[in-house]
């Protein structure tokens, strides 16, 4: 059988997965492939899940229905976080071909090879999660204008709501030397801006520096990373995607702002702003330290841009608890909301847990959070008004238009203008469109 020439990907889920799936993409290239457009028709299809989005088998049986129709004698391999915690719910999945786990997604070239279209079950190679112990380094080149830099992977918090510990493992990080030659690369390609991605990336350095006979020892922190990627040239602006609020200290905040590359933008996860359910979550912090975590932010960068991760309808969140999480928020000078309805994981403690708010209030609360967002984000756009403020520009959907973010990511539209794509330029911030988006001009 004539080895297959091209190759289509699909990523659910994460900046992460977005960082592998470019990576393994270029293995793929690297061997002789060609990736193509999901919709024009490949050899292979690729599909990267996640675990953390709801409703993840759907997504997956959808996407593999869709890449069965593009071109029906096509091998599909399914991988990532999904694909660990449920690889045979996977493989039973009507044309999934191969699954493979943590441990196996960076070696899918030794199991492509010599694949047959399946004939009912697909092929199952994933092992237990404890083999995902090594750190496989992948940063993203699919947008000319921003990378996806993976620093970090796994996470040794015990969240009673995530599965990502059984999806990916015990934290690990790469070195600060090959991070670094990470950013030079992709600074080569004429990327302006790299996003550091990972699960827990203030945990950085763990899994870096093994001693024998003596238990890991974290290599660099976090902060030191950050100092060396600010001496990188080339890149113009770099990007923290997550960091949990007790791993974000004044050195971290004190040093962005300062920093020559660092943008002023944090995105911090609360989940929820009421301690009774933090405690439950197994969350390590309670709110009154997020709270000081924003306002030392705000106090050092009045223009910050702050994200907030929070979840709604956990077990035992009665509405007095929620109310309580919703005046907290209400009250923090953050910038906008990722909000979350719980959805339950099997083999966490919280799926076991009593209590159980009903879907529909799940999902009114969401509604709720959701409209406080957009008030939020709205002030926070409406702060910056008539402002100038550099812009990195980027494609938009609208062929007319450019759009692109501030340092501190207001997101902007102005008229097209083939010349700025890629280019970091000041605009004037004039007024918010119907969109809630701010229309600007140079």
């Amino acid at each position: 059988m004539a080895t297959p020439k091209t190759v289509a990907f699909y990523t659910l889920g994460c900046k992460l997965n977005y960082s592998e799936t470019s990576t393994i993409g270029r293995m793929f290239e690297d061997a002789g492939y060609s990736e193509v457009k999901f919709k024009d028709g490949a050899d292979i299809y690729v599909i990267n899940t996640c675990s953390v989005t709801d409703f993840a088998d759907r997504k997956c049986r959808k996407i593999v229905r869709q890449a069965l129709r593009h071109a029906p004698q096509a091998n599909v391999v399914v991988t990532g976080c999904y694909a660990q915690l449920k690889p045979e719910e996977i493989s039973n999945i009507e044309g999934v071909d191969l699954v493979l786990g943590a441990a196996e997604k960076f070696q899918i070239l030794d199991y492509v090879d010599g694949l047959s279209k399946a004939s009912g079950k697909g092929m199952v190679q994933a092992g237990e999660v404890t083999q995902a112990n090594s750190f496989v380094n992948a940063f993203s080149f699919g947008d000319r204008t921003r990378s996806f830099l993976k620093v970090q992977d796994g996470c040794d918090y015990k969240c009673s709501f995530c599965t990502i510990p059984l999806a990916r493992g015990k934290s690990r990080s790469d070195t600060v030397e090959n991070v670094l030659n990470n950013a030079r690369q992709i600074a080569a390609k004429g990327v302006k801006e790299i996003v550091l991605t990972g699960v827990n990336i203030g945990d950085f350095g763990n899994g870096t520096a093994v001693i024998e006979g003596e238990k890991p020892k974290k290599e660099a922190l976090f902060i030191d990373l950050i100092k060396a990627l600010d001496e990188v040239e080339g890149i113009e602006r770099f990007r923290i995607s997550s960091i949990e609020p007790n791993l974000c200290t004044d050195e971290v905040i004190k040093f962005v702002a300062q920093s020559k590359r660092f943008v002023p933008h944090f995105h911090m996860p609360l989940q929820s702003g009421n301690n009774k359910q933090l405690k439950e979550m197994r969350r390590r912090y309670k709110r009154e330290l997020y709270a000081s975590r924003v306002a030392k932010i705000k106090e050092l960068m009045p223009h910050c841009c702050i994200g907030v991760d929070v979840i709604v309808g956990f077990p035992n969140e009665t509405e007095a608890d929620f109310l309580e999480s919703y005046r907290f928020i209400q009250e923090l000078d953050i910038s906008y909301l990722h909000v979350f309805t719980y959805s339950e994981r099997a083999n966490t403690p919280a799926a076991e847990m009593e209590n159980i708010v009903p879907v529909q209030e799940r999902r009114r609360r969401n509604e709720m959070l959701t409209i406080l967002s957009e008030k939020k984000r709205r002030y926070f756009y409406e702060q910056h008004l008539h402002e100038t403020r550099e812009v990195l520009f980027e494609q938009h959907k609208d062929k007319t238009l450019l759009s692109g973010f501030t340092d501190n990511y207001v997101k902007i539209e102005l008229p097209y203008q083939c010349d700025l794509l890629n280019t970091i330029a000041p605009v004037r911030l004039n007024g918010l469109n119907a969109n809630g988006v701010v229309e600007a001009n140079l």
